[in-house]
């Protein structure tokens, strides 16, 4: 089975809204990171040596790669990632192998069947 993992930073008003997108796409379950930072284009502002920066959490879908591109869009669309500078950013990369999914093989291959 062909598999991508889907990773989405977005801030955290916006990880309940990705997640509930990402499954009602087809993502069958989802790793959520809190409490990450980064640094865009621009550097965010400090009030004394304090950041003044909204918290960032990264979402982690592994998912079969014939929904891989619906769900990132879906993803994109409910976090408005293209339209709000700073919203986040997702991105899809290929696995090459991974264990431990033998139980929710059968979700996944019925996930793939209801798509094609």
């Amino acid at each position: 089975m062909n598999l991508k993992l889907i990773m989405a930073l977005v801030s955290d008003d916006k990880t309940e809204a990705v997640l509930k997108a990402a499954r009602d796409a087809g993502a069958t379950g989802s790793t959520v990171i809190t409490n990450v930072r980064g640094e865009g284009l621009k550097k965010e502002k400090t009030f004394l040596g304090l950041e003044l920066t909204g918290q960032r959490d990264v979402l982690l879908f592994l998912v079969a790669e014939p929904k891989a591109r619906e769900i990132l869009e879906t993803i994109a669309d409910a976090g408005n990632l293209d339209d709000d500078p700073g919203a986040g950013i997702a991105f899809q990369i290929a696995i090459e192998d991974a264990v431990g999914l033998r139980t929710q093989e059968q979700a996944l291959l019925k996930e793939i069947e209801e798509s094609l």
